[in-house]
């Protein structure tokens, strides 16, 4: 008997397809958009000053629409029940557009404000309802995130501080440490189990997991007050970074080197904990904020999104676990951009030359990914099974 799902769309069938394309397309797009307001913009100018519009496009639109398709995703899995489909996320999918086009052209602050703030808010209340019904506890967190990135965005949109935006970068930092504790050690274990080699080595310590996500946490909170002393910020980020980097060194990333699809999710929270230690220098005067801010965005975001896509799509639709060519090199580009783009704040490059070296690098990455899983993402799974 044919599921239901064969009669919708392949790319409204599950969220991942559409919104993982939507994540690729958003990259692609973005990057250039900002160079081309950074270099004049001619008479097209974002609804935000265009320096916000760059750092809350990269969460609202490059990093929700991620969030979406990974976790309505996950939420499937965990709790065994059917995915949004169809015209419900049809719709969700245009509100996210929608937010999008507000903040690029909207005319009216308002109801731009308004439509931005409401795909969270959605999202949230469609993981909640198999969670809550499953009564799958332990995935609450993810929500609170969520609700903590949502009330970073309501709080930039009511003061035009970018004090809120930055918060919602150190929280994007956290929900990868989240993510990527859950799925990276599992995974490389299962690997290395494949290859015949032991995993004894590849350990979690609990004292470790509570202090890394507690000092993110409250990481988060004193940049978002923005009446914490900027030593005592570095203090907290010194002590994230440093429990976030040994976290990730106690899963040996370098085990698993040869298997490109595990190695970026190492390479991805190692981001995250030069992120936070960026931020520690930042506080003690010794880097600019964009320094830190890019270390998160351009290397922990980009990295982990790339990698993550490239695994779940694979996975989701039926196919082995092995990267379509050119993919690699996409996973090369992507860290190259985040390295250019922290050395270029670092005044170690020439910083026009390093800006567009980096985002030349971001956009050829994601526009690899985009032109080997369109067709992925775009045809039915190719096992006959709904997805």
């Amino acid at each position: 008997m044919l599921s239901a799902t064969t009669t919708i769309p392949a790319p409204f069938r599950y969220p991942f397809r559409i919104f993982f394309l939507s994540t690729a397309f958003s990259a692609v797009l973005l990057i250039p958009l900002w160079l081309f307001f950074l270099l004049g913009g001619g008479t097209l100018q974002p609804a935000l000053p265009a320096l916000h519009w760059h750092q809350h496009e990269m969460l609202g639109a490059f990093v929700n629409s991620a969030i979406a398709g990974f976790l309505l995703t996950a939420v499937c899995a965990w709790t065994g029940t059917r995915p949004v489909a169809g015209w419900p996320l049809a719709a969700l999918w245009l509100l996210w557009l929608a937010g999008g086009g507000a903040m690029l052209f909207g005319s009216y602050p308002w109801l731009a404000m308004a439509v931005d703030l409401a795909f969270l808010p959605a999202v949230a209340l469609l993981a909640a309802r198999p969670i809550v019904a499953k009564r799958q506890w332990r995935q609450l967190p993810l929500l609170a995130v969520l609700t903590l990135l949502w009330l970073c965005d309501l709080g930039y949109h009511l003061s035009g501080d970018t004090q809120w935006l930055r918060a919602a970068m150190l929280l994007t930092g956290g929900l990868i440490l989240v993510v990527g504790g859950r799925i990276t050690p599992a995974f490389s274990r299962n690997w290395l189990l494949q290859q015949g080699q032991p995993t004894a080595d590849i350990s979690t310590w609990r004292w470790l997991e509570v202090l890394t996500l507690a000092s993110t946490l409250l990481l988060v909170l004193t940049e978002a007050s923005g009446q914490v002393p900027a030593g005592l910020v570095a203090v907290v980020a010194l002590v994230a970074g440093l429990s976030a980097g040994l976290r990730t060194l106690l899963w040996r990333g370098w085990r698993v080197r040869r298997e490109p699809l595990l190695a970026i999710l190492h390479i991805g929270l190692l981001w995250v904990a030069a992120g936070f230690l960026l931020r520690s220098l930042a506080g003690f005067g010794l880097v600019t904020d964009a320094v830190w801010l890019h270390a998160l965005g351009a290397g922990a975001m980009g990295t982990m999104i790339l990698g993550v896509m490239a695994r779940v799509a694979l996975g989701h639709t039926g196919r082995p676990l092995a990267l379509p060519s050119g993919i690699t090199l996409a996973f090369g580009l992507i860290f190259l951009a985040g390295l250019l783009r922290v050395i270029a704040g670092l005044g170690w490059l020439p910083w026009a030359f390093g800006i567009h070296a980096a985002s030349l690098c971001w956009t050829v990455a994601f526009a690899l990914f985009i032109w080997r899983y369109f067709p992925i993402l775009t045809r039915p799974r190719i096992d006959g099974k709904p997805g």
